[in-house]
């Protein structure tokens, strides 16, 4: 049977996460729901990532299988934006190879953490208002380090269902962006909670709260209890998945 990707970014804002779930309302379940009204008939995504509620992404993916030739349904990508809310939006559906998979064929993920540290209302629901004296240097001594482990246990938080916490981690850096401040990082795969836990503890650095040797302890004791998960979802955004 065809595969197809389905491409999409949206604000999560008004959603408990990505993948379908009971009682709460998700990226999936919209996007399932505008398919079947469209075609008339019950579809099952497979998701690439699952983002947390309130994590927003500028480009994700689904795959599907379906016996519809979906390139032959002119402005049927339109038609389903016009069923979807405001705030998911289809790209681009595309066919690929049966075998291929959304999820675990992508080689990267990159996730950006967006602080601001002037009060904006242009900003409050897209990025963290930290009004607090940071030193960019510490944090990237910081994010550097990272770049020397792979064990990233003490980032992700319980009650995961993963068989090991290993991580390859492509890029690790803070940037200036505009009015708001930025951490970038990509890696092969991400933990649960992972990138905020990593922006919050960071950010315990940049204030000096926390010097560089303690938090290389927390990096090595795989002890998550000691890291910080406190930074807001709204921050968040998935940015890319590459293949």
């Amino acid at each position: 049977m065809p595969r197809y990707f389905i491409e999409v970014s949206y604000k999560g804002t008004n959603y408990s996460g990505f993948q379908v779930q009971k009682n709460a309302n998700s990226i999936q379940a919209e996007i399932e729901n505008a398919l079947a009204i469209f075609f008339k008939q019950s579809f099952s995504l497979t998701g690439s990532s699952r983002t947390d509620a309130g994590v927003h992404a500028l480009q994700n993916y689904f795959h599907l299988d379906t016996d519809i030739i979906l390139e032959e349904k002119k402005g049927f990508v339109y038609n389903l934006n016009c069923i979807l809310p405001l705030d998911i939006v289809i790209k681009r559906i595309f066919q690929v190879n049966e075998n291929a998979h959304c999820r675990f064929d992508a080689v990267s993920r990159e996730y950006k953490y967006y602080i601001f540290r002037n009060k904006n209302p242009f900003l409050q629901d897209r990025a963290f208002y930290y009004p607090y004296p940071l030193d960019i240097d510490r944090l990237n001594d910081a994010a550097k380090l990272l770049m020397n482990y792979k064990d990233f246990t003490s980032f992700s938080k319980r009650n995961t269902q993963v068989k090991d916490f290993i991580c390859d981690l492509r890029k690790s850096v803070w940037i200036e962006e505009k009015e708001t401040l930025v951490y970038s990082v990509e890696a092969n795969r991400f933990l649960r909670g992972m990138v905020k836990g990593l922006v919050g503890t960071m950010l315990r650095v940049g204030t000096n709260k926390m010097t560089l040797n303690e938090f290389e302890d927390i990096i090595k004791n795989a002890d998550c209890t000691k890291a910080d998960f406190s930074v807001d979802s709204k921050g968040l955004f998935l940015v890319s998945v590459n293949y």
